[in-house]
């Protein structure tokens, strides 16, 4: 007997220990992989944070020739051009200097991946120094008092098509850098692949030795104990298992006996536990309710709490409001200062509702409404808010609308909507000087179209504009704001469109031109 239980326990030791070789096998297989992988997977991580660095640096110096050309041409002198570029300036140069620090640390990454790839990521650090000199040469130009508007207008264009394909060059780079990271991953997990199957082939193997050979004999007396087990389970402890073998299944069996007869007695120990142990579940469920009221009062006390902030905020707006309004009346020649503080006002008290909703979500997140509202009087108000960046910029604004029209959206993100519309075709057309809005009651939604008078749409098709990080023209930005629009109608079930080249028939001017169209359903019976 001792001699059998001695060869189980061999048997059970060889076949643990081939199986544990095999699993340490696929453990430092996939250790190892993973690791580089994951290397692999952050050089990748780096490229894309590089790539949104560069994303940055295009919003900078695209913000820094609005505003260097805008004061060329305005004839400002070099004080206050100095004034006006010098905080925008450290930004830029931080922003090269962050793009070197993350070029180096990318030189050093992309060395498992051989010669020719460190040696491409280490020729961006001469684009990076090459865009930063043309910026340094526009900056210092810029500070220059002996240049007239028209040579710094000229030296500035000629800055901004020296840089833009510099630029495109370092990101091209990175993404072809990320492309040969990518490549490198597949060939890895290729590799993880092959011998993931080879390893699982053995362990398969091993597994149908150890089963058939020394396993399924055991079986027979397993179910035996399984039997036992079961009715246990069910409450029956008359278990006589016979415990002849002095194995471990043997030992099992007798353990089982044991078991079996203690569980007997302890079932009449529980019967008698059981009554106390209902009272103490009544006096917890007790507790919880009491607790689950004091919760509730919590919730109404959070949601008073914000009634109550609503009308301290609301209350001196109003009085602003209402002083405003009394003062522009009676004010002459002051009338338009006050307006523009009425105005104001008015924001400050949207934004404020603003909060308010989010405070009051259940998700904590900015909740669109879906009420009736006058879509010409929202967009009206749209046109009021541009109009001072639209006249700075020497652009006119018209504004043909039918009234009322009556939508169902959300009012206050409409406004935001169209205001954002006629700020891009500011930045974006300010050549064309006109931007026109049109809003038109339809036989089933309501539109509203920003049509102006700039150089189109470069991508194709124009559509790709409502991506992220797309950009509509060469140079001008990632188009953030037009993805945002997109997810603004789309949530109050409308939708967004856009015409580049406009038709002839619908230009306001002789430039191609870019025509938005929102879409918004009528209130019912509005039709």
């Amino acid at each position: 007997m001792s001699a059998r239980l001695s060869l189980l326990r061999v048997r059970l030791g060889a076949a643990a220990a081939l199986m544990g070789a095999v699993t340490l096998a696929a453990t430092l297989l996939t250790v190892t992989g993973m690791a580089r992988i994951g290397d692999r997977i952050g050089a990748s991580i780096a490229a894309e944070r590089r790539i949104d660095s560069y994303a940055t640096l295009s919003t900078q110096v695209s913000q820094f020739l609005v505003i260097a050309l805008e004061a060329a041409q305005t004839g400002l002198p070099q004080s206050q051009r100095a004034t006006r570029i010098d905080r925008l300036s450290q930004d830029i140069s931080r922003s090269f200097a962050q793009l070197r620090r993350d070029n180096a640390e990318a030189v050093a990454a992309v060395g498992q991946l051989g010669l020719d790839a460190q040696s491409r990521t280490a020729t961006r650090s001469l684009l990076i120094a090459r865009m930063e000199a043309h910026f340094g040469s526009a900056r210092d130009a810029l500070m220059a008092s002996d240049m007239t508007a028209e040579q710094l207008t000229a030296f500035l264009n000629a800055f901004s098509s020296g840089f833009d394909p510099q630029l495109n060059a370092a990101v091209t780079g990175e993404l072809r850098s990320r492309e040969l990271i990518i490549a490198d991953i597949a060939r890895l997990r290729g590799q993880l692949v092959r011998w993931a199957l080879l390893l699982g082939g053995v362990g398969a193997v091993l597994a149908a030795a150890v089963y058939f050979g020394l396993v399924g004999p055991q079986f027979r007396r397993l179910d035996l104990l399984a039997g036992a087990a079961r009715r246990i389970g069910r409450g029956d402890f008359a278990i006589a298992l016979p415990d002849g073998a002095r194995d471990e299944i043997g030992g099992l069996f007798r353990e089982t006996n044991r078991a079996a007869h203690a569980l007997a007695q302890r079932k009449a120990q529980v019967d008698a536990e059981w009554a106390g142990l209902r009272d103490t579940i009544a006096d917890r469920t007790e507790a919880l309710r009491q607790a689950n009221a004091e919760l509730s009062q919590i919730d109404e006390n959070r949601r008073r709490f914000f009634a109550d902030v609503s009308h301290e905020l609301r209350t001196p707006l109003t009085v602003i409001l209402m002083e405003a309004q009394l003062a522009r009346k009676a004010a002459g020649d002051r009338s338009a200062a006050l307006e523009t503080i009425e105005r104001r006002a008015l924001r400050m008290g949207r934004r404020i509702d603003d909060l308010l909703r989010v405070a009051r979500s259940e998700s904590g997140a900015l909740e669109l409404e879906t009420a009736a509202f006058d879509l010409s009087q929202a967009v009206r108000e749209a046109v009021v808010d541009a109009r001072d960046l639209a006249n700075s910029a020497g652009m006119q604004v018209t504004l043909d609308a039918e009234t009322p029209v009556s939508a169902l959206g959300d009012a206050n993100w409409m406004r935001q909507v169209v205001t954002g519309l006629i700020d891009n075709a500011v930045r974006h057309a300010r050549a064309g000087q006109a931007v026109q809005v049109t809003v038109r009651q339809g036989a089933d939604v309501a539109r509203v179209q920003v049509t102006d008078n700039g150089p189109g749409i470069a991508v194709t098709p124009p559509e790709a504009v409502f991506e992220r990080f797309r950009k509509g023209r060469p140079g001008e930005g990632f188009g953030i704001g037009l993805a945002l629009a997109k997810w603004v109608m789309q949530a109050q079930g409308g939708q967004i469109a856009v015409q580049s080249p406009v038709p002839d028939a619908d230009r306001i001017g002789d430039a191609p031109g870019t025509r938005i169209t929102l879409c918004l359903p009528l209130v019912e019976g509005a039709a």
